[in-house]
């Protein structure tokens, strides 16, 4: 490990990646790569958890694609020396912003979606102008086999390497003197992560998780609002960091609302054969789901198949604030929901959690939709849409507190491993006196002025 990262480190040194053409050919290569190879990648997202060839080109390929043409589409932008005024403190002088790579980066990638949240931060620190080592998650194992083979026979080490591992290689990883480390996972290991990086005082990016809400008031649209919250809940069997956990509904509504639930998840028809739901990424997992499942409070689905990792949608009602399903992010199949009287419920229930990587609210009143926004914390959201705001690259997509540090996407993946240096540059046939000793009264007079000129 140590040999590649050296290796990186020196590549880096000889300025090479700093050219905007070769960022660009680099990018160029990585979404050839995966377009011819598509195939490849279908089946072993396949075998790993029965993603349909659909669903990984709308969730994963689709995604990294449109990363790699919107940086090239703007990478000159970017990367351009930027101008910024002078103050009357520095006259005469020019000043200007230097966007530079800050080196090379490790990236951790996550298991949910393993091609998309392991090569789209790659193609950020690339489109910086960085090297890259990734690490993907070894719990798909096959997606991480394949974009091992894949990325390593058609890059240089030098400038892009997949490295394959599980804990151990990640820990001998976390010891090497990176420039940047972008992590995806839980924010268990993302306290890992940190401590790491904290020791050799590496920057770092954090994208975690946690119980993301989706508050539904008693004006919203019911009907629009089962019809996107069950394929958001739904999609990748609820193994979805912005996945809406959970659900707040103003007790009126609630079995209006649980009819059109049901109808929109029979209408689907979740299943393995129609290409539209996924296996539990592995036992523990599946243990660990099923095991929050409650045939008493169970309103539709429940059932479950260890052999197959299967959880079927699943609606829970009539639950506590104590209840398993709430004692921790879901990340699967299973919706609760639970109903308050008035909006001020909402508030102090939500407070009870840390603050959430996403928040989705159903309503028609711009007071309580503005009530929402600016007084819960919350990485990103939405208003009366669940999980879409990922999809906008002009949106920075980042969470807050523990469910993440730091954001990505567009512009904001650029700015995530790039270093801004900012530059006074001054001539030399002119040097105003006032900032000199000897120091009088006359020039902290006019120093004063030009204060005030500021």
């Amino acid at each position: 490990m140590k040999q590649y990262i050296d290796a990186q480190k020196a590549f880096f040194l000889t300025q090479t990646t700093k050219d905007v053409s070769f960022r660009i050919n680099e990018l160029n290569r990585l979404a050839k790569l995966l377009k011819d190879n598509e195939e490849v990648l279908n089946k072993a997202i396949l075998d790993d958890f029965k993603k349909s060839a659909f669903e990984n080109y709308l969730t994963e390929l689709a995604f990294v694609q449109h990363d790699i043409k919107e940086a090239k589409r703007n990478l000159h932008r970017w990367a351009r020396r930027q101008k910024v005024k002078t103050n009357v403190a520095n006259f005469p002088a020019k000043s200007y912003i230097i966007p530079e790579p800050l080196g090379t980066v490790l990236v951790i990638g996550a298991w949910n979606y393993p091609y998309q949240l392991s090569i789209s931060p790659a193609v950020a620190a690339i489109a910086a102008g960085n090297t890259v080592i990734i690490k993907p998650s070894e719990m798909p194992s096959e997606t991480a086999r394949v974009m091992a083979e894949l990325i390593n026979n058609a890059f240089d080490p030098k400038i892009l390497k997949v490295i394959e591992g599980g804990v151990k290689e990640t820990t001998e990883l976390l010891k090497q003197d990176f420039d940047k480390i972008f992590f995806t996972g839980s924010t268990t290991v993302g306290k890992i992560v940190y401590k790491a990086a904290a020791e050799k005082l590496i920057p770092v990016t954090l994208e975690l998780g946690g119980k993301s809400p989706a508050i539904i008031t008693k004006d919203a649209n019911l009907k629009m609002a089962a019809k996107r919250l069950i394929w958001a809940k739904f999609l990748n069997s609820g193994q979805t960091c912005i996945a809406p956990d959970y659900i707040l509904i103003h007790k009126s509504k609630e079995q209006e609302f649980l009819k059109y639930a049901v109808a929109e998840i029979e209408k689907a028809k979740y299943a393995f054969d129609n290409d539209n739901y996924v296996q539990i990424i592995n036992e523990k997992n599946f243990d660990r789901l099923a095991a929050m499942l409650d045939t008493s409070k169970t309103h539709y689905g429940g059932e479950t198949n260890r052999a197959e990792r299967y959880i079927a949608p699943t609606l829970l009602t009539a639950i506590s604030w104590e209840h398993p399903s709430m004692q921790e992010e879901i990340f699967g199949p299973i919706l609760p929901v639970l109903t308050f009287s008035e909006i001020d419920e909402v508030f102090t229930n939500v407070r009870k959690f840390d603050k959430p990587l996403s928040l989705y609210v159903f309503t028609s009143s711009s007071k309580t939709k503005n009530r929402v926004l600016n007084e819960l914390s919350f990485g990103g959201g939405a208003v009366n849409e669940a999980v879409m705001h990922v999809s906008n690259p002009h949106l920075p997509f980042g969470g807050v507190g523990t469910s993440g540090i730091g954001s990505y996407h567009g512009k904001a993946g650029f700015d995530c491993f790039t270093h801004y240096k900012s530059i006074i540059d001054k001539p030399t046939w002119i040097e105003l006196p006032i900032k000199f000793s000897p120091y009088s009264k006359t020039k902290l007079t006019w120093l004063r002025r030009l204060f005030k000129l500021q």
